[in-house]
């Protein structure tokens, strides 16, 4: 069973930079790949990110690219994300999630099976 509580949204104006913390508790955080994905009201939840289980190796989503950065912390137990250039279409309740399954993570939802609460990024224009 693992733990996962996120942290760091807010509000921002546009072209601003936020940075997102995943502090993971119970089992090990090496042994996951760890991601973010978002959901925009209305919306279904999209991928942002991944990291692999050493932190090797990272995949964004088109939208990600160039502006996030995904990292990770083991001896911390911590995921973070870095977003710089906020738009407004970054506007979303942001989920950080563990998948045990794929050492080098995965763009589908369903493969992870823990998730935190989420937390709120909202990007003014």
């Amino acid at each position: 069973q693992v733990l996962l509580v996120e942290s760091g949204g807010g509000s921002v104006q546009a072209g601003g930079s936020l940075r997102l913390s995943c502090v993971t508790s119970g089992r090990t955080m090496r042994t996951y790949a760890m991601a973010w994905f978002r959901q925009a009201p209305g919306k279904e939840r999209e991928f942002v990110a991944t990291i692999s289980r050493s932190g090797g190796s990272t995949i964004y989503a088109e939208s990600a690219k160039g502006r996030f950065t995904i990292s990770r912390d083991n001896a911390k137990s911590t995921v973070y994300l870095q977003m710089n250039s906020l738009k407004p279409e970054d506007t979303a309740v942001y989920y950080c999630a563990a998948d045990g399954v794929f050492s080098a993570g995965s763009r589908r939802d369903y493969d992870y099976a823990y998730w935190g609460q989420g937390t709120q990024v909202t990007v003014s224009s």
